[in-house]
């Protein structure tokens, strides 16, 4: 099996990032949030064997690069693709693009649903390992998505016609995508935009039976903060 799996990330100190949660909980915390689930997001899909991982970094300065190759650096991680210019359905069809340039399937997931498992991203890989078109979502509770994955090419306008960060984006995207080959849809994840998502997320990270260690740390740093912004 050989995949590519991509995190969309941005930089700290570069370009804002999550803030509507900074507007509840502040921007240093919000912040510190983001970083933590990028490393928890990243472990968990650097444990899955046949996929190379890599951080879509939204910045396409130097400095942007170098700070996602060096982040946490203990983990298996050292590449980095740029997501490239435009909307946001641009960007991801140029980033699956290139990493289906690489590899048999690509995978597209944020940063911000740390509570993702490797039974998750094993289940999308292995649907997408295979000859004939697959695709692969992981629908999200505000009616987004937190994964996507392919194995093949896909139409551009396929990527452009739905309106993203919308209460029916999933819907919106699956139709777009339909005809391009057999659905597999994951479980459903809380990702976090506002502080109200901190704690379903929490509680679903306290569910799971295994964590990685990134994860852990991560739950431990939400549980000792909710009650103050809570």
């Amino acid at each position: 099996m050989s995949g590519g799996l991509a995190i969309f990330v941005k930089t700290p100190g570069l370009s804002s990032l999550k803030t509507r949660l900074a507007a509840g909980i502040g921007r240093e915390a919000a912040e510190a949030w983001y970083l933590l689930a990028a490393r928890a997001v990243r472990d968990v899909a650097a444990s899955v064997e046949g996929v190379e991982v890599s951080f879509a970094v939204a910045e396409e300065c130097s400095n942007a690069q170098s700070f996602w190759r060096q982040l946490h650096d203990a983990a298996p991680l050292n590449l980095t693709v740029p997501q490239g210019q435009g909307s946001l359905g641009q960007r991801m069809a140029q980033v699956y693009a290139s990493l289906l340039s690489r590899h048999r399937f690509a995978i597209l997931i944020g940063a911000d649903s740390p509570q993702i498992s490797s039974t998750d991203l094993q289940a999308a890989c292995a649907w997408l390992d295979a000859s004939e078109p697959r695709l692969c979502l992981g629908p999200a509770s505000d009616g987004g998505f937190w994964l996507f994955g392919g194995n093949r090419l896909l139409p551009e306008q396929a990527w452009l016609s739905p309106q993203y960060s919308a209460p029916d984006t999933a819907r919106e995207f699956q139709q777009a995508m339909q005809g391009n080959g057999a659905w597999l849809e994951l479980r459903q994840l809380t990702d976090v935009d506002t502080e109200i998502d901190l704690r379903p997320v929490s509680t679903q990270l306290n569910a799971m039976k295994t964590l990685v260690p990134a994860q852990s740390e991560l739950l431990h740093w939400m549980q000792s903060n909710l009650i103050e912004w809570q």
